[in-house]
C-alpha cells in the first residue's frame, strides 16, 4: 500500500479518541490513593506498589499486544483492552487488600489501558501514513491521551468529593467502555512493507520480526532510546501517584491536586502537538534532550518557590509541556531508526523501559514516604535523573530530517 499524501484525519481521530479514553483513566489514578487508603487501611506503600505493578504490566503487555497488532491487525487488541480496562475498574471498590488491588489496578485494568495505549495506536496508524506524516501524527495522538488526562481529572474528583471513590470507579469503567466503537475506523490492515534503515531508504528484502529485533537490540542508539525513556518513566509515574500526595502535605485541598493533573493534561495537548511538529524540521534527539534537561531545571524551580496553589499551578502547566511530548519524537526516531512495520513492537519494547521506570517512581516514591515523611529524596532523584535522560540522548545515530511538499 503507497501512503497517501492526505492526512487520514478519520484514522488519527479515532486514535486519539482511544487514548483519551485509556489515558484519562490510567492518569487519574493518583486521585484514588488518599481516599483507597482511607477506607481499606492498606497502607500507602502498599497501595503505590500495587499501582507500580500496573506501571510494568502497562508497559510490559505493549510489545506483546504490538505484535499480534502489527500480524493481524489492532482491532481484537482494541476491544480486548476496553474490556480488561472496564472490568479491571468495576472490581477495583470490591478489593480491600494489597492483594486485590495488585490485581486489579497491577493486572486488569493496567493490561487494559495498555492495549490501547501509544505503541499499538501509533503503530497501527504509521502504516498507513507518509514518512513525513508520522511525526506529526504520533503528536496528535498523543494530544488525545493528554486531553483525556485534563477532561478526567476533575471529573474524577468531582464524582470522589460527591458519591465516594468506588461510584467515580464505576464511572470510569463505563466511560472505557466507549473505546470499542473506536477500534472500527482502525480495521484496516496494512500490507507489510519492508523496513527502513537509518537512512529512510527501504532494503529491498522484507525481513521477519525476529530478524529486526535482532538489528533493533544491536543498535546503540535503541539502547540510549530505552535509558531516556526508563528515566523518563520514573518522573512519570511518581507524578502521576504522588503529586497529590505532595500537594496534601502541603495543607492544600484535593481540588489543587485534580486541577493540577488536570493542567499538566491540558499543556501537554500543547507540548505533544509541538513536538509532534518540530520533529519534522529538527533531529528528534535534541528535542528529547532539551525536554529532559528542562525538567531538572522546573524541578528546582518549584523547589525554591512557596508551596502554594499558584505554584503547583505554574509547576504543573510547565512539566506539562515536556510530560508525555516525549512520546512522538521517540516513536518517530523508532520509526526512523527501523521503519513503520514492526513498529508496533519496538516502539512497545521501548515503552516497556519507561514502564520499568514507573515501576520504581510509584513504588519508592511511597517507600520514601513512609520512611522520610516527605518526598524530598524523589525530587532530587528525579532531577538527576533528568539530567542522565538528557545526555542519553545526545549520542543517538539520526539524519536531519528531509521535508517533502505534497504533490497533487
Amino acid at each position: 500500500m503507497t501512503a497517501s499524501s492526505r492526512m487520514p484525519w478519520a484514522l488519527l481521530l479515532a486514535a486519539a479518541a482511544t487514548l483519551m479514553i485509556t489515558m484519562g483513566a490510567r492518569q487519574t489514578t493518583g486521585l484514588f490513593v488518599a481516599p483507597i487508603h482511607e477506607s481499606t487501611g492498606v497502607g500507602i506503600a502498599a497501595i503505590s506498589f500495587a499501582m507500580a505493578i500496573g506501571q510494568f504490566t502497562w508497559g510490559a503487555v505493549q510489545p506483546v499486544f504490538g505484535a499480534f497488532a502489527d500480524k493481524r491487525g489492532s482491532t481484537g487488541v482494541l476491544v480486548l483492552g476496553a474490556v480488561l480496562l472496564a472490568i479491571g475498574l468495576a472490581m477495583t471498590p470490591w478489593m480491600k487488600s494489597q492483594w486485590g488491588l495488585m490485581f486489579t489496578l497491577g493486572l486488569l485494568t493496567a493490561a487494559g489501558a495498555g492495549a490501547g495505549s501509544f505503541s499499538i495506536l501509533i503503530g497501527a496508524t504509521a502504516q498507513q501514513m507518509a514518512p513525513e506524516q508520522r511525526s506529526f501524527a504520533a503528536g496528535f495522538i498523543n494530544a488525545g491521551g493528554s486531553m483525556g488526562q485534563f477532561v478526567f481529572a476533575p471529573l474524577v474528583q468531582m464524582m470522589i468529593s460527591v458519591a465516594g471513590w468506588a461510584t467515580a470507579m464505576y464511572g470510569l469503567a463505563l466511560a472505557s467502555l466507549a473505546a470499542i466503537p473506536l477500534a472500527w475506523p482502525l480495521r484496516r490492515r496494512a500490507v507489510p512493507a519492508p523496513a527502513a534503515g537509518s537512512d529512510g531508504a527501504p532494503p529491498t528484502v522484507e525481513i521477519t520480526l525476529r530478524e529486526q529485533l535482532r538489528i533493533a537490540l544491536r543498535d546503540r542508539s535503541y539502547w540510549m532510546l530505552h535509558l531516556g525513556f526508563f528515566t523518563c518513566g520514573v518522573h512519570i509515574a511518581f507524578l502521576v501517584t504522588h503529586l497529590p500526595g505532595e500537594i496534601a502535605l502541603c495543607g492544600l485541598p484535593a481540588s489543587v491536586s485534580a486541577a493540577s493533573i488536570a493542567l499538566i493534561g491540558l499543556f501537554n495537548v500543547a507540548g505533544s502537538l509541538a513536538a509532534g511538529a518540530l520533529g519534522q524540521r529538527f533531529r528528534m534527539k535534541w528535542i528529547l534532550a532539551v525536554m529532559y534537561a528542562s525538567r531538572a531545571v522546573m524541578i528546582a524551580i518549584y523547589l525554591l518557590s512557596p508551596p502554594t496553589p499558584l505554584t503547583f499551578y505554574m509547576f504543573a502547566a510547565a512539566l506539562g509541556f515536556t510530560w508525555l511530548a516525549t512520546v512522538p519524537p521517540t516513536a518517530g526516531l523508532v520509526g526512523k531508526l527501523f521503519g513503520p512495520r514492526y513498529l508496533g513492537t519496538l516502539f512497545g519494547l521501548t515503552l516497556l523501559s519507561h514502564q520499568l521506570g514507573g515501576f520504581f517512581g510509584a513504588w519508592l516514591g511511597g517507600v520514601v514516604m513512609e520512611r522520610f515523611g516527605n518526598y524530598s529524596l524523589m525530587w532530587y532523584a528525579d532531577m538527576a535523573l533528568a539530567l542522565l535522560a538528557a545526555a542519553a540522548n545526545l549520542p543517538i545515530r539520526e539524519n536531519a530530517p528531509r521535508l517533502k511538499l505534497a504533490t497533487a
